[in-house]
């Protein structure tokens, strides 16, 4: 029974998210792009790595008794292990700043944050210089307000 000692509190409310300032925000965004740009390299090595191995077990599979590439296909399942342990590292190295990863294909980040009286995320996606816009907690990317006016031209759609 000590599991049962060690397990959560089914009724401790989840701890409240970190509330960034736009300060903190763009602060934390600056340290973690490498490390985004990192898990979006590690996410498509993966990918490419998995089709490698697929193709490898369906061949397999076709043909009964083929020669299984033992040296190459141990070289590949040991790069797929170490980009894991690295994509996972980064992953969580990202979240433990309290912000969330919302789309990894574009390296789209939110921040916590209070704007006024409500809560929102301010919006970040790879590529841009600076967190410009925001949105609802109910929106998602589609809709991005911009925190500054200026930072939205005439006849631009936000996006």
């Amino acid at each position: 029974m000590a599991d049962e000692d060690n397990a959560p509190d089914q009724d401790t409310p989840d701890p409240q998210p970190r509330l960034f300032t736009l300060r903190e925000a763009e602060r934390t965004r600056r340290e973690l792009e490498p490390l985004l740009v990192e898990a979006m390299d590690c996410r498509k090595k993966l990918a490419d790595l998995d089709k490698e191995l697929n193709g490898v077990a369906a061949r397999i599979m076709m043909m009964g008794g083929m020669l299984v590439p033992y040296a190459k296909l141990s070289e590949v399942r040991a790069q797929h292990q170490q980009l894991a342990e690295t994509f996972k590292s980064a992953l969580s190295r990202i979240l433990e700043t309290g912000c969330l990863i919302k789309d990894l294909e574009i390296g789209l980040l939110d921040f916590p944050s209070l704007l006024g009286n409500e809560e929102v995320y301010l919006c970040w996606k790879l590529g841009e210089d600076r967190i410009r816009f925001y949105h609802r907690q109910d929106e998602g990317f589609s809709g991005r307000k911009p925190l500054d006016p200026r930072d939205a031209n005439p006849g631009d759609t936000v996006q």
